[in-house]
């Protein structure tokens, strides 16, 4: 083991000090890192890309899977192996040349084994489902150090287990994936004034009652610094959005988003056709490391009124700034998987999410204003999602928040077997995909 400078987290509100730094190049490295700290009795925890770090690293050992990032893709199975360092930028890019995608999320840098694992909701969710859903395989090290093949043959609970709620069972140092024969979609982003917002919520709200599964959608609100790097129609402006990506034809998915266009005047409008290694710029993510704070709520519905009130507590008067994003989804999400996972919630209409910088921000005051929001939201709360839980609070109360009763009780069954001495008690196992 070493001691080494850690990598650079992109979420940097939390401190990354363990005694041993271990970076492999493979699962053999993992296991054998495993090993050692359980026979120095040094709990362990995993840095992948680093977004979405579920809290600060002190003492221990850090196993850092950034060297752990090939990507396969076999276009015959239309699967792909992706290490625990590879990001989603890599796997989109080694699918495309076959005409073919993986359910990935929003951003091109986060982890894609990581994101697998709290669920995965990505750009197309609502035609093909959680990215979960699509996992073959798994090969993860367990507490016990040993590196096992996780399949519904091998190991079925394991297989349940970590998919959806894996971060507690073993460090997954690989899976296999099943892709999607996507090439190119009708997407981007309409942008509206704040001043909008209610007429454009009410007219969202309605509008997702008859889409198709076809269409994915959001509809999120920021107030932007008056920072010289923005562009001019936006800096300084409370801006409200609505992000999409259609798999169908462009001229179906023009017609389609004619009655948000009605909501009010837009400000700008990137709604295109567009190859799929393009579809990053739909939500445009930043890409640079920052500290933040954040919350993901899992709503078995929403009505206008709610959601008009949701942004009146984190707009322009609010005491810091949130962004709000408004997933819409339904449709394949809803569905029963071929294999059943420890992913919750499959009944949630929507997924409120909420994100601020904690620059200079006061942490308590952000609780405290996202307690507000849930309040408002309370008579349609399901949980939480585990992907979208950025507050480094203590691990028992996320989970707590974030899976029912029946599930907890097996998973926590699952941790005793594979986990009795606490080895991976104090991380999750990887680093969580942030978007």
């Amino acid at each position: 083991m070493t001691a080494k400078t850690p990598p650079e987290s992109f979420q940097t509100a939390f401190t990354l000090a363990p005694e041993h730094l271990v970076e492999p190049t493979g699962a053999l490295g993992v296991r054998d890192a495993v090993r050692d700290a359980s026979a120095r009795g040094l709990r362990v925890a995993v840095h992948a890309t680093g977004h979405g770090l579920p809290g600060p690293v002190e003492g221990g050992v850090l196993i850092s899977t950034r060297r752990m990032d090939e990507v396969e893709v076999d276009p015959r199975s239309r699967t792909a192996r992706i290490g625990a360092g590879a990001t989603w930028g890599r796997v989109i890019a080694a699918a495309a040349p076959h005409g073919l995608a993986p359910l990935n999320g929003s951003s091109p840098g986060v982890g894609a084994v990581s994101y697998t694992l709290g669920g995965g909701l990505g750009i197309l969710a609502r035609e093909f489902g959680y990215a979960a859903d699509h996992v073959r395989s798994l090969d993860v090290v367990t507490a016990d150090g040993v590196l096992r093949q996780v399949t519904p043959r091998t190991e079925p609970d394991l297989f349940w287990g970590l998919r959806g709620g894996g971060h507690r069972l073993g460090v997954v140092t690989a899976l296999e994936i099943g892709l999607v024969a996507v090439e190119r979609l009708y997407g981007g982003s309409l942008a509206f004034d704040g001043d909008s917002a209610p007429a454009l919520l009410g007219r969202y709200l309605e509008w997702t009652r008859t889409l198709p599964d076809t269409c994915t959608s959001s509809v999120a609100a920021v107030r932007y610094p008056g920072a010289p790097e923005l562009p001019e129609h936006l800096r300084g402006r409370y801006v409200v959005s609505v992000r999409l990506a259609y798999t169908g034809p462009a001229a179906e998915g023009e017609r389609l988003v004619a009655p948000l266009r009605a909501a009010g005047p837009v400000l700008s409008d990137s709604l295109r056709e567009m190859p799929y290694t393009e579809s990053h710029t739909i939500h445009s993510d930043p890409p640079f490391p920052h500290a933040y704070h954040g919350e993901g709520m899992m709503l078995r519905d929403l009505d206008a009124g709610a959601a008009t009130r949701v942004l009146e507590l984190t707009g322009p008067k609010a005491p810091m700034m949130t962004v709000v994003q408004l997933n819409h989804l339904g449709g394949a999400l809803a569905a029963a998987p071929a294999h059943d996972s420890a992913v919750p919630h499959r009944e949630a209409g929507f997924l409120l999410r909420l994100l601020s910088p904690l620059d200079g921000t006061d942490v308590t005051a952000v609780r405290a204003l996202y307690a507000e929001v849930a309040g408002v939201t309370a008579p349609y709360d399901l949980g939480r999602a585990l992907n979208f839980s950025f507050g480094g609070g203590d691990r028992a109360e996320t989970y707590e928040a974030v899976h029912g009763p029946r599930t907890r009780e097996r998973l926590a069954g699952l941790v005793s077997r594979h986990d009795p001495a606490s080895l991976l008690g104090g991380a999750y196992g990887v680093s969580r995909g942030a978007r």
